[in-house]
């Protein structure tokens, strides 16, 4: 069995944390949601088990502020994060993926005429966005990442597209753009407004540039109770209005805010000014934020409980489960259910992945032709959106297993 670890909602003797809320600075945030002792990476390419069993752990304790909204993980710690070319975060080959993607990518060339421009992305991970921008606009790229890998660029734009191995920081902000895209890498960050302070300054000389995040929303995490949503990377969780109030308050004037990918991500589009006042309906979220994260707090328990009996029950039966998505969904599953040998293994397309361990509770990736030769009776989909691709694939493979999904 896994390491144990301490799951409990967060009762009224908890007091609130000292700390402020990195977002606002304003209020001392109250914990409601805590899993100890979980992985400090899901997406870390772990080549045998005992090394992935042993990945070191730390703890999650989510607080909320009352003021802004934001949620973030108070029990971080920074130090323990190694970000770097064995951390493999892509989901370039999912066709669903990469349909949203393009259209993304098209969608915000076609309506700020990003074409024959600089594009600046923060936190490009292997460069596929990137790539999409620069080949659809004719765009010049720069990408920083401490995991970006020159070699996973398509051939046609490596002469377009220059990667940085590192972080973003003081150090790039003389770096300038016409468009500055972000995805998927704020979540990544503690000091959030620190970070986007100094993101404004660098556009400071350009005022007419874009900036482009994208980020979960924690409001479906929490309306959904995703526990599986949850885990140690992503230290902070926005909702629509958080961000924007955060955005609002750094510098910017808000363009577009608007969800998308099955309403799993935050879209917002953003302009540096000096003036800006909240004017769209959905960054009013406060009420249902406070809402939301109590229920969270008092419903969480009663579904990590259904979903152990379930997975011990299968076991028991001698039903054999696989899980398909090898990421941080799956992880967080794995750990925070204390599962073992309920799990037979997990599929994964991601050829990168195939052939390594999760970290955590050390079960083996797999690739789809596996399921093949060893089929599983149940398949659980570790998200939604790929139902139809991972259906499409086990009727491929003639793997007669019952798909399901968190």
């Amino acid at each position: 069995m896994a390491q144990q670890q301490v799951q409990k909602t967060v009762t009224a003797s908890d007091a609130a944390i000292s700390s402020c809320c990195l977002n606002c600075g304003n209020s001392p945030l109250s914990v409601f949601y805590r899993v100890n002792k979980i992985p400090v990476h899901s997406c870390m390419l772990i080549n045998d088990r005992n090394s992935a069993r042993v990945f070191p752990r730390g703890d999650l304790s989510l607080g909320f502020c009352p003021t802004c909204g934001f949620i973030s993980n108070v029990a971080f710690d920074p130090a323990m994060e190694t970000y770097g070319r064995i951390y493999e975060e892509s989901q370039g080959f999912s066709p669903c993926f990469n349909r949203f993607m393009d259209s993304l990518a098209r969608r915000l060339i076609s309506k700020f005429n990003v074409r024959n421009k600089k594009v600046l992305e923060i936190g490009c991970g292997k460069g596929e966005f990137l790539a999409a921008m620069c080949t659809l606009g004719h765009n010049e790229g720069i990408g920083i990442d401490p995991g970006c890998n020159p070699d996973r660029l398509p051939e046609e734009t490596r002469n377009r597209i220059t990667l940085i191995r590192d972080f973003y920081g003081e150090a790039y902000t003389n770096i300038t753009a016409d468009f500055v895209c972000c995805r998927h890498t704020l979540e990544h960050i503690a000091p959030t407004r620190e970070f986007l302070l100094t993101v404004r300054g660098a556009m400071s000389s350009s005022p007419q540039a874009i900036a482009f995040f994208e980020v979960p929303d924690v409001l479906r995490v929490l309306r959904e109770r995703a526990f599986w949503d949850i885990y140690y990377e992503h230290c902070s969780y926005f909702s629509a209005g958080s961000l924007a109030r955060l955005f609002r308050s750094c510098g910017f004037d808000i363009i577009d805010l608007e969800l998308d990918y099955d309403n799993q991500y935050i879209l917002l589009t953003a302009r540096p000014t000096s003036v800006s006042k909240s004017r769209l309906t959905i960054e009013h979220d406060m009420e249902d934020l406070r809402a939301k994260v109590a229920r969270f707090s008092f419903m969480v328990t009663e579904d990590l409980e259904m979903w152990r009996r379930r997975m011990n029950a299968w076991f028991d039966n001698g039903v054999s489960v696989a899980l398909w998505g090898a990421g941080s969904k799956c992880v967080s599953f794995l750990t925070t259910l204390q599962l073992d040998e309920q799990v037979c293994y997990v599929c994964d397309i991601n050829p990168f992945k195939q052939g390594t361990y999760t970290p955590g509770t050390g079960h083996a990736i797999v690739s789809p032709e596996y399921l093949a030769s060893r089929p599983p009776d149940v398949v659980i989909a570790m998200n939604r959106i790929y139902r139809p691709e991972i259906a499409a694939e086990l009727d491929r493979l003639k793997v007669r297993a019952e798909l399901l999904e968190v």
